[in-house]
């Protein structure tokens, strides 16, 4: 079998063996440019490319990338896969987490999880160890398994079952909104589902997203409000990633929610709980020779995490149809904050270092102690992480 493909083969023996056999093949890297993507979700949540953590590294090594980082939803399940994979290729790299969060000081806000007030998508930067918050997972499946309930009330008689048609989708069990959508795209023929949804394209991906939207988000049979009680609170989670020796990290969607307008409150409600980084998926921040609002909020935002010295953590999610591999740095748009994005990614790779090595990470004792302020601790960080490579 093509080795590239076995490349995301469930079976992690054979992730190895692929990996192996293609750096045999290919021992002389390209060139290193200066993209980077932080923030890719792999096949443990969802990939809309079902990439494996070792398909993610062999393609950044590719590419060229200048650093490459994992993401996965509740879990760190492919964070010793990654790191020992891209290691393997030479790739600077870090893994994270990203969950959802409660903010109780926006609770009538939306913030960057669209008509939602007070929920955020948060993320935990740098882990080194494959910790495993005490509910996440388990919070995730049941919220699942509900939402699978009440469509499966409206879809009747053709319905999907969690275990057996879902599950399956996924390598280790974290199955997401996604998956769902993907495992009801493949009951009932085109005239079934126009019948519940006015449409049904022929197109795998957006017949799966015609579902998701107008069966689980907002008015949809399947959707729920979140609200307090919901889902844990951010400085819960912060505590958490902290513990775990990570970094907390605030997550930017474009700045037009009522919440993010108020983006300097949100920084300093998070740092009092250890945030210290924040995440853009630069891709939906601009529109390629247009200057608009959003394009005003991304250097905005990126200005004021400037201001607190944030690294600025950035990726394409590469969770949907049509997410790019990587961002295109060489844009009018983007070309000017190269300098900001690679500072954040040797930062978070310094740190994903030296909090493996030896326990001293961006946010540890020995950081709190060995620096008089927190740009000469980036300053250091991203000597290190430019300069070494592990």
């Amino acid at each position: 079998m093509n080795p590239a493909i076995q490349l995301d083969s469930f079976d992690p023996a054979q992730r190895r063996a692929a990996l192996a056999e293609l750096l045999a093949q290919n021992p002389k890297p390209p060139p290193l440019t200066t993209d980077v993507n932080l923030h890719s979700h792999t096949f443990f949540s969802y990939n809309a490319y079902g990439y494996s953590p070792t398909k993610f590294a062999w393609l950044a090594r590719q590419r060229g990338l200048a650093a490459a980082g994992i993401v996965d939803f509740d879990v760190l399940d492919g964070l010793e896969e990654f790191w020992e994979a891209g290691k393997l290729c030479g790739l600077k790299r870090c893994v994270s987490m990203e969950t959802r969060v409660f903010v109780p000081e926006f609770e009538t806000r939306v913030i960057n999880s669209p008509g939602e007030p007070g929920i955020a998508y948060h993320m935990g930067v740098g882990f080194t160890k494959p910790v495993e918050h005490p509910t996440l997972r388990q919070t995730s499946e049941q919220r699942n398994r509900e939402l699978v309930a009440r469509v499966n009330a409206f879809t009747a008689p053709i319905t999907i079952d969690y275990d057996k048609d879902v599950l399956p989708l996924t390598p280790n069990g974290n199955a997401t909104e996604r998956h769902i959508c993907e495992a009801y795209s493949k009951k009932g023929d085109k005239a079934f589902w126009i019948s519940k949804l006015g449409d049904a394209p022929l197109n795998a991906a957006k017949l799966q997203a015609m579902i998701r939207a107008k069966l689980m988000k907002k008015g949809g049979v399947g959707y729920v409000q979140p609200g307090k009680g919901s889902f844990p609170l951010m400085a819960e989670v912060n505590q958490f990633i902290l513990d775990a020796g990570a970094i907390p990290t605030l997550t930017w969607l474009d700045g037009t929610s009522d919440g993010e307008q108020c983006i300097a409150e949100l920084f300093e409600v998070a740092m009092k709980s250890g945030a210290a980084a924040l995440n853009i998926i630069p891709d939906r921040n601009y529109t390629p020779g247009v200057k608009d609002q959003k394009l005003n909020n991304l250097y905005q935002v990126v200005n004021l995490a400037e201001k607190h010295n944030f690294p600025v953590i950035v990726g394409t999610e590469m969770n949907a149809p049509g997410n790019k591999f990587v961002d295109d740095f060489a844009t009018k748009e983007l070309k000017p904050l190269v300098p900001v994005f690679l500072k954040g990614a040797y930062i978070v790779y310094a740190h994903s270092v030296l909090q493996r090595r030896e326990g001293r990470g961006y946010l540890s004792d020995w950081a709190k102690q060995q620096f008089r302020s927190v740009a000469e601790k980036n300053e250091y960080f991203m000597k290190f992480g430019k300069e070494n490579q592990e």
